[in-house]
């Protein structure tokens, strides 16, 4: 690739403020909103993200979702996955170009891993002039907040068939080491007439109808399927932009799965939610990509989240008082917000289980709560009475749910399950098929006889099963 001078963005005084002061204010109002929205809890070790990438006044709360992890933790290098939206010959397409510049400064480009992305033949370079485009170019401000020191890997990806997709996501895959993170820039759903997509009227129910339709492809990319992913858009005819750098995306990480990757929605708006204005709406979504362990508690965590359990249900064995106890000190780890279950036994049989898929409460505050919801609204069993001794806390913290391309993916002992049937659905931890030592069939059969449909509702297309992991805590 021969070597250019520095490239100065043209979005910048357009797409976002071109004097340095005003950017470092928006970008501060950007990150702060951010934290205010999803909380302060960021996971660590990201192997991706999918961030979007309209103009920073509109997308850019939600994409500050992800590089505030970026930011935690700064990568050495990252590979921006973007699309030319005027139209690109099919391919993998890096410009050529040594580095970008924007008010802020110059993002480097690394030659070297550009090189060597481009000795295989899956990925061609190009004139920067002819991929320019803001999928990329929108990245850089954020980026630059997140992790100044950072080089980047620019790559437009566009039309792949399968077997080029592959071939580059390979390649790709071979060079990750410690220190790299990828990005796939896409805008989700764009709705209304100018964008030719209205599969619905604007009513009352249109920004519930679009979160419905764009859940779905999330649901569908958390599968880590290019497959599945492409074909939920069909399915559902969404218009989501950059496909094709989330396809690339998710099939760079499935070989990366040594520690199993689970998908984390980290925000998700619309144009529509901020305007006002549904008749035309494009959606942005913040999806984190992380391993398992990302999401395990420390001992420190662990022993806070089960003294406030074990506090609260004391308190209300000895005082009949319906109060939550939360734990003495409040560290980032129990920020989190996410599923969690609290099952009660006593005398090693069980005395309620109650628990949610996922909380917009941070752990702190669902794990009292559920743990005397356990105990009084568990309708399986009786109330726990005042004075009642001998009983044990379980608390089960779930990771993100992933959804299965097909159920070769299910492992038992180490994923707990989710059955969707039409209205019909339930769930099982891992432990249970532990407890019982159930072979996977058993453990499925038991799921479908729990959700109320028979084993052959996994013949049907359009049964939905999703996967997750639990830390259990005692």
């Amino acid at each position: 690739m021969q070597s250019a001078v520095s490239h100065l963005s043209p979005y910048s005084g357009s797409w976002y403020p071109g004097d340095p002061s005003e950017l470092d204010q928006l970008l501060d109002s950007l990150f702060e909103s951010s934290e205010r929205r999803t909380g302060p809890y960021l996971a660590p070790n990201a192997a991706g993200f999918v961030v979007p990438h309209a103009g920073l006044i509109y997308s850019g709360t939600v994409a500050a979702a992800a590089y505030r992890h970026l930011r935690a933790s700064p990568p050495e290098r990252v590979v921006l996955l973007g699309f030319a939206h005027r139209g690109a010959a099919p391919g993998a397409w890096i410009p050529e170009l040594d580095a970008y510049r924007t008010p802020l400064g110059e993002v480097a480009v690394d030659r070297e891993t550009t090189r060597a992305l481009l000795d295989g033949g899956e990925y061609r370079s190009l004139p920067e002039a002819v991929l320019c485009d803001h999928s990329i170019e929108i990245q850089l401000p954020l980026l630059q907040r997140a992790a100044p020191g950072a080089r980047i890997v620019p790559v437009y990806v566009s039309s792949l068939d399968t077997q080029a997709r592959v071939a580059a996501a390979r390649r790709l895959a071979a060079l990750i080491r410690p220190g790299t993170v990828l990005v796939a820039s896409s805008d989700l759903t764009h709705y209304g007439r100018a964008f030719d997509y209205q599969p619905f009227p604007v009513n009352d129910w249109v920004a519930e109808r679009l979160r419905d339709l764009d859940d779905s492809v999330i649901q569908a990319a958390s599968s880590l399927s290019s497959d599945l992913f492409f074909a939920t858009l069909k399915s559902t005819g969404s218009t989501v932009c950059g496909y094709d750098p989330i396809a690339l995306l998710l099939e760079t990480l499935r070989p990366l799965e040594t520690d199993e990757i689970f998908q984390e929605t980290l925000d998700y708006q619309t144009s529509g939610d901020i305007t006002g204005d549904f008749q035309h709406s494009v959606s942005y979504g913040a999806l984190g990509y992380f391993p398992a362990r990302s999401f395990h508690l420390g001992p420190e965590d662990q022993a806070l989240l089960v003294a406030s359990a074990r506090k609260t249900l004391e308190h209300y064995v000895n005082t009949g008082e319906r109060k939550p106890i939360p734990p003495e000190r409040i560290t980032p780890g129990l920020e989190r917000r996410a599923g969690v279950f609290v099952t009660l036994h006593s005398k090693g049989d069980l005395r309620g289980c109650v628990g949610r898929r996922a909380s917009a409460e941070p752990l702190w505050q669902t794990v009292p709560v559920l743990t005397l919801s356990a105990a009084l609204e568990d309708s399986r069993f009786r109330p726990v009475g005042k004075g009642e001794a001998g009983l044990e806390v379980e608390i089960s913290v779930l990771s993100p749910f992933k959804r299965l391309a097909d159920l070769d993916g299910f492992r038992v002992n180490e994923h707990g399950a989710l059955l969707e049937a039409g209205r019909h659905h339930g769930l099982l931890l891992p432990q249970v098929a532990t407890e019982r030592n159930w072979t996977a069939p058993q453990f499925l059969d038991a799921l479908a006889h729990k959700t109320g449909v028979s084993r052959d509702v996994y013949r049907n297309p359009s049964t939905r099963v999703y996967v997750f992991r639990a830390q259990i805590i005692q």
